[in-house]
């Protein structure tokens, strides 16, 4: 069944979705996007991907393009048309179109468009047997605490790991890794700590990262902000991700050295059930 899809006010058939040869987006990378789960039909943390759309917006000096209820009412209507029980909705908002010229136009009515995927979530065959990375040099640029949509290097860090025979990398950077490539990476130490890195312009936000978090707070369980080492990755007890499509992903093996037993470690099983357990809850 061929998907509808929303552009700039209309609910359309994928095939005839169109925007402007002129568009910033295609042009300069000038957008950001976000990416919602979809779990019973129901949209997961969508205020947290607002607040961090609004603040992606400010710091590309962008506007909103409608109110936040209106976005909420595109998605759920959105979701309605294409049947989606689990999956996503992809967001994207781009500066607009205008001749091309790498100053930002003075007026240019902003682009939005969101479309669906259908696909399993909770059912994720490689969180159930546990993800295998490796590292790869952090070669993004420096404010990657913005969700743009200029994504060309973690797809290249995503092929160099799919040409070793594993399901994703972790970037590094000065010999401490920052993130998947779209994700956010954790370790579980020998001492049963959780580390994973400390919100700056080097790693985006995750709103799944804040919800997780919360958990491990709420269950009393040791969390450290700080940036970790690969030799520490190596050495730890079990890793794991976090993400929007995701949730919690158990990472069992990391630059060909396995990480305790080989399988998905506790703590990260323990994490997802919670997570998708309270997703289904508050999910709107």
């Amino acid at each position: 069944m061929e998907r509808t899809v929303y552009v700039n006010g209309d609910y359309v058939p994928e095939r005839e979705a169109k925007i402007s040869v002129f568009d910033r987006g295609f042009l300069f990378a000038d957008g950001v996007y976000e990416v919602t789960s979809v779990l019973n039909g129901k949209l997961v943390d969508f205020a947290g991907h607002i607040r961090r759309l609004r603040r992606s917006l400010d710091e590309l000096q962008m506007r909103m393009p409608c109110s936040e209820e209106e976005l909420l009412q595109i998605h759920r209507r959105l979701v309605e048309l294409n049947a989606v029980t689990e999956g996503m909705v992809y967001m994207q908002i781009t500066r607009g179109a205008a001749d091309r010229d790498f100053a930002y136009p003075e007026s240019a009515t902003p682009t939005l468009v969101l479309f669906t995927q259908a696909r399993p979530v909770i059912a994720n065959p490689v969180a159930a047997r546990g993800a295998r990375v490796v590292t790869v040099e952090d070669l993004r640029w420096g404010r990657r605490d913005i969700k743009t949509v200029q994504l060309l290097y973690p797809s290249m860090a995503k092929m160099i790991a799919k040409g070793q025979g594993v399901d994703d990398a972790w970037l590094v950077q000065d010999g401490k890794i920052t993130e998947g490539t779209s994700n956010n990476a954790y370790i579980v130490t020998q001492d049963g700590t959780i580390v994973t890195r400390e919100l700056s312009h080097d790693i985006l936000p995750g709103i799944t990262r804040a919800a997780v978090l919360n958990c491990v707070r709420e269950l009393q369980m040791k969390v450290e902000e700080r940036a970790f080492s690969v030799e520490e990755a190596l050495a730890a007890r079990e890793a794991f991700t976090t993400s929007a499509t995701g949730f919690v992903c158990p990472v069992v093996e990391i630059d060909g050295t396995v990480l305790g037993d080989g399988k998905p470690g506790p703590v990260a099983q323990r994490l997802r059930q919670i997570y998708i357990e309270e997703s289904l809850k508050s999910a709107i």
